[in-house]
């Protein structure tokens, strides 16, 4: 069976050639995307997703930014679903600066592009094995205004990913320009030492994730301790839990970083409270 995916308001065959040679996506990396899930035909965190693209299309300087709010988010969502006949699938929403130009943009007028691709739970379920994981600090990711958007500008997420390869490895964890704890390679970090929660704050350059808020807000709600901080990464040998969060998979324990083990616990009670906020 065919997929097909919607392109600036059209379906077309995933497989179809669309992109010029010209776009901006492919030269620049002038864009940015959200990746969300669905559960049992149902988009979850629409809200989230569309306040943190309309924060990034303005940081990006992208004009109609009005037009992606939750309606149309779950409007094309379902509108893709019945096309490709899924109930539980993750998204991408790509947006990225159409017109020519080169560095210097000719115009600031977007476009997008909405994929599903089929997932078999429907629910956020647990790793049933904890991740093992390193620190990559090959290529470190600067602080800016930029920052805590989810840009296509990704390589050194990309350079992360090779290494985590070749390591054989579940996960790396990325530091910042100030050699602290950012983020993993495709989720938020969140670290349990002395029975509080720690989480790098907005300020050290992570993606301002929309797991990551909701994370914060469950944890905060039933009464642990929850604090955005700068965080040396040698919190991770001293550490009794680490965990990674992301709008796709939810919530992932972490088993080991070296000869490190860690205890499964209150990342445990997050998904339980995570899988009920969501039905």
């Amino acid at each position: 069976m065919r997929d097909f995916i919607n392109f600036n308001g059209e379906i077309f065959p995933s497989d179809q050639p669309l992109l010029t040679i010209h776009n901006r996506g492919f030269r620049y990396g002038d864009g940015l995307f959200e990746s969300m899930r669905v559960i049992k035909g149902s988009l979850k965190f629409a809200e989230h997703h569309a306040e943190r693209l309309e924060t990034g299309m303005k940081g990006l300087k992208l004009e109609g930014y009005n037009k992606f709010d939750s309606y149309f988010f779950k409007e094309k969502c379902d509108e893709l679903l019945r096309r490709n006949k899924l109930s539980n699938a993750r998204l991408r929403l790509t947006v990225f600066r159409e017109g020519a130009g080169l560095y210097s943009p000719d115009e600031n007028q977007s476009a997008y592009c909405l994929e599903a691709t089929k997932t078999e739970d429907s629910s956020y379920k647990r790793n049933p094995r904890g991740l093992i994981i390193d620190v990559f600090d090959d290529v470190t990711k600067p602080i800016n205004s930029l920052s805590n958007f989810k840009t296509c500008n990704s390589l050194p997420f990309v350079m992360a990913g090779i290494y985590k390869n070749q390591n054989k490895l579940d996960e790396v964890l990325i530091l910042n320009q100030q050699g602290l704890l950012c983020e993993a390679m495709s989720s938020n970090v969140f670290v349990v030492y002395d029975r509080k929660i720690y989480t790098p704050a907005l300020s050290q350059g992570c993606i301002a994730g929309v797991m990551r808020s909701v994370v914060m807000t469950l944890a905060q709600e039933n009464g642990f301790e929850l604090i955005e901080a700068e965080i040396n990464p040698q919190i991770l040998n001293e550490a009794e839990e680490v965990f990674l969060t992301n709008a796709s998979r939810g919530i992932q324990w972490v088993m080991g970083y070296g000869r490190k083990r860690y205890f499964y616990e209150t990342s445990k009670i997050l998904i339980d409270k995570l899988n009920e906020l969501v039905r």
